[in-house]
């Protein structure tokens, strides 16, 4: 017993006496919340550091906020923050399900599927987040993120990587949301997919981002190619030679409104085994996006995008594998198909601890060269709906509550619906 008591005096001690000894360097921020607190410099640099830690231009609904931890050095030049979130949600389908904890429209079991069930119960705790953020500021590298994040989300519930970045003089090199993407125009959800017409995907990168004219960014990027199409015994997909693409212009008027344009190119490698030769197709993806405040209580979220073989970058068509599908009037061949995806929403600001929001979406995927022949009952169409309500009780947790609604349409015009209600509870940490 008198051992532990020593053990941890001594531990007490070591922990002042550093704070003790730079009091006059540092100093103790507290929010609003107990306990929450950081140390940081007082001069310029320490105050950089924060701004740093704080920016969320590049992220999106669902991820955490600015952590709660903060660990820097002694000139307050460099700081690690190390936060997350608990995630936990309850679904109710009726009406008709989604066969998925993400609410895709493109996953309503087909006729046929030997899935009779009307309703269904989930819960889920998969999407609950850690991140290390390492921030910086540099003489050389200006502003300088080091980012990794993961949730729970691999096979068996295991931990799985969801970003893994490095960001510094407008580059970013890693893993991390693609650039044929407009993360803040993204409306609020309970569902983790989002609207189905909307387009999301990660992959690793080397990206440009230029901020230097006022009010305008432009962008620029090389992505990792990952081709989903549908084969059969003439035509197998594996190898790709090119990497995707991507360029975005965006105008900001003030910090909630802007309007961003995007497109992206890629090339698709496929083997015939008719013509025993590798063959490409390309495929590309035009976007429009906005956001903006009508009043300080209104904001309007919207996106339209249109291609040909974008199917892995927009949400319910990336379930469906029709990146490029065979050519049904050439043997061996394959080829792309025209696609499009939008979606419209707006938020109220009922007070600054409470908003609604509700948005509606649609996703198509159109027909080439008497596509599908063989199979009238594949996906033609989806829609969604949304409609939400958010409680920020605190500052770090969240409640909230939600009902979807989707639809199916397939090349046989036949149509099936599915509704889920969704309850949420998130702590952030």
């Amino acid at each position: 017993m008198k051992t532990s008591f020593k053990m941890v005096a001594m531990l007490l001690g070591i922990g002042i006496f550093p704070v003790c000894a730079h009091a006059q360097k540092k100093v103790v921020i507290e929010d609003e919340e107990p306990n929450s607190i950081m140390f940081v410099s007082r001069d310029k640099a320490g105050d950089e550091i924060i701004r740093i830690m704080n920016d969320r231009s590049q992220m999106r609904f669902h991820d955490p906020n600015a952590p709660r931890f903060l660990l820097t050095d002694q000139k307050g030049k460099f700081a690690l923050g190390i936060g997350g979130y608990v995630r936990a949600t309850a679904e109710y389908d009726f009406g008709g399900i989604v066969d998925d904890v993400d609410f895709y429209p493109a996953l309503i079991p087909q006729r046929g599927s030997g899935n009779f069930a009307k309703n269904q119960f989930q819960m889920d705790i998969t999407t609950s987040t850690l991140f290390l953020k390492l921030v910086g500021r540099t003489k050389h590298l200006g502003d300088f993120v080091v980012y990794t994040a993961g949730n729970f989300r691999g096979d068996g519930k295991t931990f799985e990587l969801q970003n893994a970045y490095a960001q510094f003089l407008g580059f970013t090199i890693g893993y991390s949301y693609g650039s044929f993407m407009d993360l803040s125009a993204l409306p609020a959800t309970i569902d983790f997919a989002g609207p189905n017409g909307s387009a999301f995907y990660r992959t690793t990168q080397l990206s440009y981002m230029c901020d230097k004219l006022k009010n305008w960014k432009f962008g620029v990027a090389m992505e990792m190619p990952s081709v989903d199409g549908t084969t059969n015994s003439d035509v197998s997909i594996s190898t790709q030679r090119m990497p995707d693409f991507a360029a975005s212009a965006q105008y900001n008027w003030n910090s909630n409104s802007h309007i961003k344009l995007g497109a992206i190119v890629r090339s698709m490698t496929y083997s015939s085994n008719v013509h025993d030769k590798a063959f490409s197709t390309t495929g590309f993806g035009l976007q429009a996006s906005t956001t903006f405040n009508v009043t300080k209580k209104w904001q309007v979220f919207g996106q339209l995008n249109y291609g040909k073989g974008i199917g892995s970058y927009l949400n319910d068509l990336s379930n469906l594998n029709v990146d490029i599908v065979p050519d049904p009037d050439n043997e061996g061949k394959m080829q792309v198909l025209p696609m499009l995806g939008w979606y419209a929403g707006l938020q109220y600001n009922i007070c600054p601890n409470v908003f609604v929001s509700g948005t509606y979406s649609l996703s198509r995927l159109y027909s080439e060269n008497n596509y599908p022949s063989t199979n009238p009952e594949a996906y033609r169409k989806g829609q969604y709906f949304v409609a939400n309500a958010f409680w920020n009780v605190t500052s770090n947790m969240q409640v909230g509550v939600e009902y979807l609604r989707g639809w199916r349409t397939d090349f046989s015009s036949s149509t099936r619906h599915a509704n889920r209600l969704n309850m949420l509870v998130q702590y952030s940490f």
